[in-house]
């Protein structure tokens, strides 16, 4: 038997609207045409050029956000699912173009704006996206003020994401049944008909809160229909969050002090249980305050500085949290 890696084809770039005059001594390269193998051919999926890609990507992935085990794993396997399909072709077994409209349902900072451009950068590898780019809208950048106003506002915004991934922040908001003059439901229309014309050109993703979201596609049927994949992101425990802000640190060319570490622990604690907890989100807005707390402290010593000053949050700078304020009486 053969034994042969093989590589997808790349895009052809778009054709300009008046072609160029060629030259004489350019020839015209013709668009080569696939070979089908012979059935007692063999392909090695890791000797794709296209899989050192995806595997790159997904390494990045895993670096950038922690735990989200099954999210990754859902990411994964819709990677493994193209490179099998294309892999099909070449065998000359064809089969209807996977469905790759997807619902990230989660609270906010759980990261679904990054999984959205990684998996935009995994689908442009294996050749299912002409570009990996997200072009992220909310219900303001869709729907219309007027009547006639909501079909071009939704068109222009995918012809923005043509090629490559509409991300739709919470997407339930385009749904108001409780106004009948709301103009949401054309703007689902719309979407209906492009994400069904339009599946090897553009791939939907809608985000928000599941029990919003679940409503959404409740209330939608035909949308739900075409949306296969639905990946829910977990809110991160105290544990991943810790490790988040030690990562945002770093980044920063920041560190903690063993005493600024057990006050951001607690800091977290307490911060999980009010209103409006953020996940990663929160962590990143608490890291700017310390930082600006770190400042104001520094300034205040009216001393030479040294780098270590520069660089290390204290338990000061953390504590200094409204957070720690002692409760008012009464």
């Amino acid at each position: 038997m053969a034994s042969q890696g093989f590589g997808f084809p790349r895009q052809a770039a778009a054709r300009p609207h008046r072609l160029a005059p060629q030259r004489a001594e350019e020839p015209v390269e013709e668009p080569e045409t696939p070979v089908t193998l012979a059935d007692d051919a063999e392909l090695d999926l890791s000797a794709d050029e296209a899989a050192t890609r995806v595997e790159e990507t997904l390494a990045a992935l895993d670096a950038e956000l922690v735990g989200l085990a099954s999210v990754k794993r859902r990411v994964r396997e819709i990677a493994s699912l193209l490179q099998v399909d294309r892999a099909r072709s070449q065998f000359g077994l064809t089969s209807s173009k996977p469905t790759l409209h997807m619902s990230f349902t989660g609270g906010p900072g759980t990261g679904k704006t990054t999984v959205a451009m990684r998996m935009a950068a995994i689908l442009h590898a294996l050749g299912y996206i002409r570009a990996p780019r997200v072009h992220v809208v909310t219900r303001d950048d869709l729907v219309g003020q007027f009547i006639g106003h909501t079909a071009p506002k939704t068109k222009e915004a995918i012809a923005r994401a043509a090629g490559g991934v509409l991300f739709i922040d919470e997407a339930y908001y385009l749904f108001r049944p409780e106004n009948e003059r709301d103009y949401g439901q054309e703007v689902i229309e719309i979407l209906l008909t492009e994400m069904e014309n339009e599946r090897g050109n553009l791939v939907v993703i809608f985000a928000g809160y599941p029990d919003r979201m679940a409503t959404f596609f409740s209330a939608n049927p035909g949308l739900s229909s075409r949306v296969p994949h639905h990946i829910e992101f977990e809110d991160y425990d105290h544990a991943e969050l810790m490790q988040i802000a030690e990562l945002m640190v770093a980044e920063e060319n920041f560190r903690f002090d063993e005493e600024a570490r057990e006050a951001f622990a607690d800091y977290l604690t307490r911060r999980m249980q009010r209103p409006n907890f953020s996940n990663a989100r929160s962590v990143r807005n608490a890291i700017e305050r310390c930082r600006l707390r770190q400042a104001r402290r520094l300034v205040g010593l009216d001393r030479p500085l040294g780098k270590q000053d520069l660089i290390v949050i204290t338990a000061e700078d953390v504590r200094g949290s409204s957070l720690f304020a002692p409760a008012a009486d009464g």
